[in-house]
Formats: C-alpha cells, sequence, structure tokens
C-alpha cells in the first residue's frame, strides 16, 4: 500500500480544559464518542488523553483535506484502543466516505504527550 497523506497536529492540554471549563459535558459530548470518553474518563490525567484524541481528530481532518468542513463530524473520526494494543482510527459517517472516495483504506495514528502538549499523526494508506 502506498501513503496517500500524513496529518500532524498539537493540542495544548491546557486549553481544552479550560473551554470543558466553560462549555461542560456538551464540549465533550461533541468532541468525542462514548467509547473515547469511557477510555479518557478511567485515566488519572484525563485531559492528556482527551487532548491526544483532538490532535488526533485534527490529524485526520488534515489527511482527509476537510478540515472541519464537508459534513465531517468530530465523533465521526473515532480513536479506539484495546489493551495491550496501540491506538487505532476508525472512521464513521462521511469521514468514511470522504476516505474511500480519496483511496484512503487506513489512517494510522501516534499519540503522544509532554510538556503540556499533546500530538498526533495520522498516515493515510491507500
Amino acid at each position: 500500500m502506498a501513503v496517500v497523506a500524513v496529518g500532524l497536529d498539537l493540542t495544548r492540554i491546557d486549553r481544552l480544559e479550560a473551554a470543558y471549563a466553560r462549555r461542560g459535558e456538551r464540549l465533550l459530548a461533541r468532541l468525542f464518542t462514548a467509547g473515547e470518553r469511557a477510555y479518557c474518563e478511567a485515566k488519572k490525567e484525563r485531559f492528556q488523553s482527551y487532548a491526544g484524541r483532538f490532535a488526533v481528530k485534527e490529524a485526520v481532518m488534515k489527511v482527509l483535506g476537510t478540515g472541519w468542513a464537508r459534513g465531517v463530524r468530530w465523533v465521526d473520526i473515532e480513536v479506539v484502543r484495546e489493551r495491550g494494543s496501540a491506538p487505532r482510527c476508525v472512521l464513521h459517517g462521511r469521514s468514511a466516505e470522504i476516505a474511500r472516495q480519496r483511496g484512503i483504506a487506513s489512517i494510522h495514528v501516534a499519540i503522544t504527550h509532554d510538556a503540556g502538549i499533546a500530538a498526533a499523526v495520522a498516515i493515510a494508506e491507500g
């Protein structure tokens, strides 16, 4: 398979936490799936995990070439992680349609966080 696109994003953890302080649960429901929320809420530093997943969503929007437009919803890009496995990206709805149209068969992701920053890379293969 060939690389179709690469996306990268950085997210300040404190910025996401401040947005939550202003908007509360509505923000989390708009940005994250139930599975993502359950994963993050089980973590001691939950906003590190939320920020990492937010960065993945931004990076994936870049590989899709959409940004926040063209009907792509935050919850259509889901980060799934089974115990003992690397995180993976699952697309739903309009995001999945756009990926098919662009010839994207899979999207590999990596997440890290340090010094108040969460970072993610998304590599789309076709």
